[in-house]
């Protein structure tokens, strides 16, 4: 019985939803390629659908845009805040590793933030691969500064079938749920990068923090296992404040649950979204040519919508994808389920990350090089890297014996370190600033060199029109 039909006995508590088509609805299912220019003649619509946040920045989209679009990354969400005035602004940032794949200084890190808050961000969803939140306390400091909103962030991660068993279980997030509310976190996020949380657990999940924490809860998760929607239906019952949606023509496959459907299906209820269903199926119909300017990017290798495979394999998609890429590179690629039956053990062995950028990229390649040359007989840096310190603390110890293979002769020294990382970063702005010269013209120029100094350069040279 809804609340319409009871005379108003249960209480209104609609859901808010948080709209992220233009920033993980492209990155999911287009290759992050959406222009700008795209973006900009529905703006303004968007903005008067009511949606609690609008997504439009970080993830990939700085790499992208810069590298693949010739797209200034700073001039995206400066464009859109001058359309986008009712709705704010959200960006998905990856905690001292910024929009990069490494963990930045200090003085990176507080400029890049800074500079973020002046061009129009409003909401901070910060995450870290490794759900170590020592790395969140200088995004967190200049986001409170600047008086924007920090969501915090927890990578959702198993390593049963269901949450559970001695890494990820229930205990898991609520302690780190209090840990991000004793940060200071306006909102807490449960970040399901693989699309991996049932709707059962969902439901445990959401209705103990809702008694743990006293900030409001946002479910962020992916259609990739097809568990999505009726994930959210029963996060929602459980009590969820917030959940994040695309429309339809950039939701589901590996994206997020599609708006229209959401609102639909909660109308007359106690959860009624209030959102008008039929304002959201007139920008749907406009946002349907956009994306078809983008198939081509689109995997249409198999018929299927869904990726039944992570239900067992639990291995997100863009990862899938990085693995495949370098075993083909190799001519190697009928050797991928070896790479799959070895992936769950060195996750093991490196301390049981969550498979997030850019933990993902860090196990997946490892993995490759135990199954091409024998198992650590060729190690990456960045599992170097990550055996030594420079990532942070991993959810469980990393294995002694690839630990010590790892560092031999590692440049840092073999004892690892257990500070907070950023301690034994030294300030680069500086010298990123003195590489570029006089090719940086203003500061969001030296953070881009600062972030990529290859590929950031060169776009600095197209830019300014030194290069082709």
């Amino acid at each position: 019985m809804n609340e319409r039909e009871n005379g108003g006995q249960e209480q209104k508590k609609p859901l808010k939803i948080q709209d992220n088509t233009f920033r993980d609805g492209h990155q999911s299912l287009f290759a992050t390629r959406m222009r700008t220019e795209d973006m900009l003649p529905l703006a303004e619509e968007m903005d008067r659908m009511g949606f609690w946040a609008m997504e439009v920045w970080g993830g990939a989209t700085f790499d992208s845009m810069h590298r693949f679009l010739d797209e200034d990354p700073w001039e995206r969400p400066r464009r859109l805040k001058e359309l986008i005035k009712n709705t704010p602004l959200s960006m998905l940032l990856r905690g001292q590793n910024l929009v990069g794949y490494r963990n930045y200084p200090d003085d990176v890190v507080r400029a890049f933030v800074e500079k973020s808050c002046q061009v129009g961000i409003d909401v901070f969803r910060i995450f870290d691969a490794l759900n170590d939140f020592r790395n969140f306390k200088t995004c967190v400091e200049v986001v409170k500064a600047n008086g924007k909103h920090f969501q915090g962030a927890i990578c959702y991660s198993l390593t049963e079938r269901r949450m559970g068993g001695p890494v990820f279980n229930l205990q898991y997030y609520l302690d780190k749920a209090r840990q991000l509310e004793d940060m200071g976190a306006d909102t807490i996020c449960i970040k399901d990068m693989a699309g991996l949380i049932s709707p059962y657990d969902a439901y445990k999940l959401v209705k103990s923090l809702k008694e743990a924490v006293q900030v409001p809860i946002h479910l962020h998760t992916h259609s990739t296992s097809g568990m999505a929607s009726m994930t959210y239906l029963k996060a929602v019952e459980a009590g969820v404040d917030i959940v994040d949606c695309c429309m339809a023509p950039f939701a589901l496959r590996t994206s997020q649950p599609a708006v229209e459907p959401m609102v639909a299906a909660l109308y007359g209820t106690q959860w009624d979204t209030g959102l008008d269903l039929e304002a959201l199926l007139e920008i749907s119909r406009k946002l349907e040519p956009v994306a078809q300017k983008y198939v081509e990017f689109m995997d249409t290798t198999r018929v299927a919508t869904i990726d039944v495979g992570v239900l067992q394999h639990q291995i997100p998609g863009g990862m899938i994808s990085n693995l495949v890429s370098q075993l083909r590179e190799n001519n190697n690629l009928h050797r991928l389920e070896e790479v799959f039956a070895d992936l769950p053990v060195t996750r093991r062995e490196l301390g049981t990350p969550p498979l997030v950028t850019p933990t993902s990229q860090i196990v997946g390649v490892q993995s490759v090089l135990n199954v091409l040359f024998g198992r650590y007989r060729m190690v990456a840096n960045q599992v170097k890297d990550l055996c030594f310190g420079l990532y942070g603390k991993t959810p469980t110890p990393i294995d002694p014996e690839v630990r010590k293979k790892a560092l031999k002769g590692y440049k840092r020294g073999s004892e690892p370190y257990e500070g907070r990382p950023a301690d034994i970063l030294a300030p680069e702005l500086e010298a990123a600033r003195e590489a570029l010269g006089d090719l940086a013209k203003t500061e969001e120029d030296v953070l881009i060199g600062a972030l990529y100094p290859t590929t950031g350069k060169e776009f600095l040279e197209k830019k300014y029109g030194r290069k082709e």
